[in-house]
């Protein structure tokens, strides 16, 4: 378009110009003069006007007035001539001759979502001794857009190195200068669950060495295998400057059987064993193992990856183990040791891979032996002595059972035994309470009739004091008949007066009376 104007103005003031011998009048041919001017001038000011839409970058490249690049230097910072580190924003702009400028108009740079910018600058200072990979830059993000949009402040103040840029572009628009950047775009890192990311960084200052030799885990700072890993999750990262390994912590399953593969590779077949007695016979084995997430670093310096490499290291280990394991047993014993085996070699194999950060969580011996007759015959021994084994169990828990019927009647009884001991100690605790209570009763029943008696004698002194012992005898008397119902009807005659004063005869023949009645009564059936 700017070529266009200044086209058009040539054109209109060589048209004016030619008509001059044709005008008659000096002042016509001044005008006309004049015109022709002022349409050049309009031509050249128009031709320096150049428009950048809005999804456009103007990059300027300076044909003239201008001193040389310096040597090694391909963009502009000073207005020399060359591409210019300073670009044009969207909309008009003035001075910018067709001749001495060229303005190439590129498209505003997107980088969609999932995926990062990598940069590679043409111009710079030069990168630190030792270094493949530009610092990475610091600050906010609105800093380290400034660095990637800002061509003169990345050559100048933001003291930018030339050469591949660790920092990545995040997903956006960037009005880049593409003459001083090459934009590469890749995908976003995405860690998935159950797995981590090892990162390998090729950036950052040499590690200290550790008795003359490179450590093989660094901190983030340092080049080298980083201890830590990235966990699940998306990262803008750029994975030509920091490697990334995926290592999965899911436990996992490593097949040594015939099954497992048809390679002719022996160290994808089962397992051959020889044990002491020259039996040898295939035995497949499935390894379960699992790479911790603190150990994912130490998995990958030791052995690059948790694939191929850690497999041949786990399996050479477990042919070795298996097979030394086997040579100082019988194959008999080897069948019957199974469990043990299995053991056994769950302990040794943890110790051997334990120094790669593997973590063996099982050892499991599927099956054992082949087909050819030897190991047939092998079989139906192990079978015959497990039924002999079996048969001798069975007679060894019925002789047990049979004891401990004996012990059981034998218990029974004991406690019959205890129980009556128990009933009779009880019933000679009855018998000695029931002595001691009629005892007691006894004795009480004495004294009472002691003081009964006793009262009773102090009862007839009384009575005998005041009324005489022959009336006090003879109230006794009529007490027991009335006590007794004796008939007191005299059936004796007795006469004659008692010399000893008891009352005479009549006192005689009442005393009879009574006698004569409680001998009949005694006499009764």
């Amino acid at each position: 378009m700017s070529i266009i104007f200044l086209a058009i103005g040539i054109m209109v003031a060589l048209g004016l110009l030619s008509t001059l011998p044709k005008i008659p009048s000096k002042e016509l041919k001044a005008g006309a003069a004049g015109l022709a001017l002022v349409a050049l001038i309009a031509g050249i000011v128009f031709s320096s006007f150049r428009y950048v839409r809005s999804n456009q970058v103007g990059i300027v490249v300076k044909n003239a007035l201008g001193a040389k690049l310096p040597a090694g230097k391909i963009i502009a910072t000073n207005g020399e001539m060359g591409p210019q580190a300073r670009v044009l924003p969207p909309g008009w702009h003035l001075w910018m001759w067709p001749v001495i400028f060229d303005i190439d108009y590129v498209p505003v740079t997107e980088i969609s979502e999932g995926y990062v910018g990598i940069l590679t600058a043409k111009d710079g200072l030069p990168l630190p001794p030792n270094a493949v990979y530009a610092p990475e830059w610091k600050g906010t993000d609105d800093e380290i857009k400034r660095m990637a949009q800002d061509a003169e402040y990345f050559l100048t103040d933001g003291k930018g190195h030339k050469g591949p840029q660790t920092t990545v572009l995040a997903p956006g628009e960037y009005r880049i200068n593409t003459k001083l950047f090459n934009v590469e775009m890749i995908t976003v890192t995405n860690i998935e669950r159950a797995t981590v990311g090892v990162v390998k960084s090729n950036v950052g200052t040499e590690p200290p060495l550790i008795d003359g030799k490179q450590p093989l885990l660094v901190e983030r700072q340092f080049k080298g295998i980083w201890k830590e890993v990235l966990t699940p999750g998306k990262y803008n990262i750029n994975t030509k400057a920091y490697e990334i390994t995926m290592v999965t912590t899911r436990e996992s399953i490593a097949d040594f059987t015939k099954s497992a593969s048809e390679s002719t590779d022996e160290m994808d077949r089962e397992i051959t064993v020889r044990t002491s007695d020259a039996f040898e016979f295939p035995v497949d084995v499935r390894v379960r193992y699992k790479i911790e997430q603190d150990s994912a670093s130490m998995v990958v310096a030791r052995l690059q990856d948790d694939d191929e490499n850690m497999l041949r290291v786990l399996q050479a280990s477990v042919r070795s183990i298996f097979r030394n394991n086997a040579q100082d047993v019988k194959a008999l014993d080897y069948v019957q040791q199974r469990v043990q085996q299995e053991s056994r070699s769950l302990e040794m194999l943890k110790k051997e891979m334990e120094p790669y950060g593997i973590t063996i969580n099982a050892v499991l011996i599927a099956d054992l032996g082949d087909d050819s007759e030897r190991w047939q015959n092998l079989l139906k021994t192990q079978t015959d002595r497990e039924i002999a084994l079996q048969e001798q169990e069975t007679y060894q828990e019925q002789q047990r059972a049979a004891e401990q019927k004996k012990e059981l009647t034998r218990t029974e009884q004991e406690a019959e035994e205890e129980k009556r001991l128990a009933t009779a100690k009880y019933e000679v605790q009855i018998a000695e309470e029931n002595k001691a209570k009629l005892i007691l009763e006894a004795g009480a029943e004495a004294e009472a009739i002691k003081i009964r008696a006793l009262a009773q004698a102090d009862a007839y002194k009384q009575i005998a004091e005041q009324i005489g012992k022959t009336n006090a005898a003879l109230i006794e008397v009529l007490k027991i008949v009335g006590e007794q119902g004796i008939q007191i009807t005299p059936r004796v005659m007795v006469s004659g007066n008692d010399s000893n004063g008891l009352g005479g005869g009549e006192t005689t023949a009442l005393i009879g009376t009574m006698l004569d009645s409680m001998v009949e009564k005694s006499e009764r059936p």
